[in-house]
């Protein structure tokens, strides 16, 4: 069944594919961000994906850049930050962001992920609120917290952090302790914004596995 799936979106959208991928069961569109529109409402009216059940963002910056420690191989042999197949998307200084859409067709009990990569210096997609009213929170989420725009959006504001919040905190060259902080000035009767009193720590993921490729045992 789902062979069949991937054999008739790749066949209908030839022109608007960059690449479609079946992994564990899951089919992932790659579409260029100008085709989203066109895509996604085909993907409702004729393919009867009329969920939306989530949007998020990503920044593929550094991503597969991280080297683990660790002390036993996994099934695979891996033993970096990586997917399970040892694979590493590439990641083009001109693409650093994506959008990511999480479909749910309920009268066919199908799912579907679609990502469009961004602009890295203007992360820009269109909104798809007009195809999914439930679009509108989940966009809101990506502009706060990774600074994608999503052009037509009726109301794209922050929605997680403070209307005074600076920066994307889900960038990864944003700094763990944030760029200000927060008291309440008992002289000014309000609460006031300063510039962070404390040190930035870099945090290493590690990952700490028995491995015996380095023990006695053979």
């Amino acid at each position: 069944m789902i062979d069949v799936l991937k054999a008739s979106l790749e066949k209908h959208f030839s022109a608007d594919l960059l690449d479609c991928e079946l992994l564990n069961e899951e089919i992932t569109l790659h579409v260029a961000a100008e085709s989203i529109l066109s895509v996604c409402k085909q993907l409702r009216d004729r393919f009867g994906f009329e969920l939306l059940v989530d949007v998020c963002g990503v920044d593929y910056s550094q991503y597969g850049g991280t080297a683990w420690e660790t002390k036993s191989a996994s099934e695979s042999g891996f033993s970096r930050a990586v997917d399970g197949a040892g694979n590493m998307e590439p990641v083009e200084e001109s693409f650093r962001f994506a959008v990511v859409y999480h479909l749910l067709s309920i009268q066919h009990n199908q799912r579907l992920r679609l990502k469009v990569r961004l602009d890295a210096d203007q992360p820009i997609v269109d909104s798809v609120t007009s195809i999914w009213n439930g679009a509108n929170w989940f966009e809101r989420e990506a502009f706060d917290l990774f600074g994608i725009l999503f052009n037509g959006h009726a109301d794209l504001r922050r929605i997680l952090t403070d209307y005074g919040f600076i920066g994307h905190p889900f960038r990864k060259d944003f700094p763990l302790i944030g760029n200000v902080e927060m008291r309440y000035d008992s002289e000014k009767k309000r609460v006031v914004y300063e510039p962070v009193s404390i040190e930035e720590r870099i945090l290493v993921p590690r990952v700490i596995r028995d491995d015996n490729r380095y023990s006695g045992n053979k």
